[in-house]
């Protein structure tokens, strides 16, 4: 137990000391188990995770799903998504922070990335916001807001790590953040029209998009569309009617998506040699960047088991009694406190495998609670005093402050807190969707 606390303040060190979080934790984890048994041990363990994880046929989907976001971006479909958007949301009050939430929450959908969310978004929403007068607090809330959603709307890259770490269906982890990603836009929706309610200059009402316009802007959509319900269908297994027969594992659903948008992107023109190649060398970045945190976090999951620290934790609630709703509050505090030092990857490898015993011992669900840790990881990159997206953001619209961002971020966060309640409040929100897969 204290051989595990003085690991985990040794890792916030180092990151402290700007060491890649990948490092930080092989380093201590490598170091930790050394002295738990031997060096010959320590070293014979993190071959053995190296190998392992290269040869992992389901870490697959981890690159493919990445491919397929980047062929989506390619393909420009950012700017198409803002417009369906704004063509059905754009004439009422606080409409084009609407339109910015919906295209953001359907952008996710491919991309899976928060970050990467938030950041095309804002070179795609924020000039139209401006040319109607705007705000730019509501501007750029709406923006770092729906931004969070890519991390919950399947595909999500970080649900398929949260899966592969639990052994998790990661096929139910989609399904699963289906309900909660909706929930999140319609909250957000409202957030908007709080904002505008007390502020009506903050969003003033734009034209409004003749029935023309609006086909033909979901005409530029509609391969998209359809490609996300293959995957998600083929996952879901809704696709099984006749003549049709099309149920998918995710590395599979995973493959289908990828060469889907690499069709679209090729179709509308956005890709050629040169394009084709940075797509790749992106995917192979991001990948491999994914893969040294995940080693790394392995290599320190094993240390922190090693020493007893689940089982301490587990044996403490025992012996105190305490409730299992006391205990995941606790869990859910730890995580927005985290939010302010760690990105949301980095956070989720460096804590689950403490938590998940301890929370799947109480008796908790745990498709429930990974879509519980991805909603918080959501709430935390949009709460001061350091809400990573808020950041980007910052780094994309260098005129705007951030306590401007911060300011009018507050009744989105806020709105997260009501979604966060009712999912605890209320499992089958989480739930319904994976019993009936």
């Amino acid at each position: 137990m204290i051989e595990s606390c003085i690991g985990f303040a040794a890792v916030f060190l180092l990151v402290l000391c700007r060491i890649p979080i990948a490092f930080a934790m092989g380093l201590v984890g490598m170091i930790g188990f050394t002295y738990q048994t031997n060096f010959t041990a320590s070293i014979s363990m993190v071959s053995r995770l190296l190998i392992d994880t290269s040869q992992d046929y389901g870490l697959s989907v981890v690159p493919l799903f990445i491919l397929m976001g980047l062929f989506v971006n390619k393909g420009g479909i950012s700017r198409e998504l803002y417009a369906v958007s704004n063509a059905f949301l754009g004439h009422f009050r606080g409409g084009l922070a609407m339109a910015t939430i919906v295209a953001c929450g359907g952008f996710a959908a491919i991309c899976g990335s928060s970050l990467a969310t938030a950041a095309t978004m804002s070179k795609v929403a924020m000039p139209e916001m401006r040319k109607f007068r705007y705000a730019d607090s509501l501007s750029t809330a709406s923006i770092a807001a729906g931004g969070t959603l890519g991390i919950l709307i399947p595909p999500s890259v970080i649900l398929v790590i949260y899966g592969l770490l639990t052994e998790t269906s990661i096929g139910q982890l989609f399904i699963a953040g289906i309900i909660p990603g909706a929930l999140g836009i319609l909250l957000y929706l409202v957030a908007v029209r709080y904002t505008v309610a007390r502020n009506p200059g903050a969003g003033p009402a734009g034209p409004r998009a003749g029935w023309g316009e609006r086909l033909a802007a979901v005409k530029g959509v509609w391969a998209v569309l359809l490609l996300f319900g293959l995957v998600i269908g083929g996952l879901y297994g809704a696709l099984d009617f006749w003549p049709i027969h099309l149920a998918f594992s995710p590395t599979e659903a995973a493959g289908m998506g990828a060469a889907g948008a690499f069709l679209i992107a090729l179709a509308r023109g956005g890709l050629n040699w040169a394009g084709l190649r940075d797509v790749l060398q992106e995917t192979t970045l991001t990948t491999a960047s994914l893969f040294a945190v995940l080693i790394g976090a392995w290599i320190f999951s094993n240390f922190v088991n090693l020493a007893g620290l689940p089982e301490a934790l587990r044996a403490a609630v025992s012996a105190y009694d305490v409730s299992p709703w006391v205990v995941m509050a606790m869990i859910i505090a730890i995580y927005i406190v985290l939010g302010c030092i760690f990105e949301s990857m980095s956070m989720l490898l460096l804590t689950v495998p403490i938590f998940f015993p301890l929370v799947t011992g109480l008796g908790f669900d745990p498709v429930w609670f990974g879509i519980i840790v991805v909603v918080v990881t959501e709430i935390s990159l949009i709460t001061p005093p350091v809400g990573l997206n808020v950041f980007v953001l910052k780094g994309v619209v260098g005129d705007v402050s951030t306590g401007t961002i911060f300011r009018g971020v507050t009744p989105f966060w806020m709105v997260d807190i009501i979604r966060l309640i009712l999912l605890l409040a209320f499992p089958a929100l989480v739930l319904f969707l994976p019993s009936q897969m």
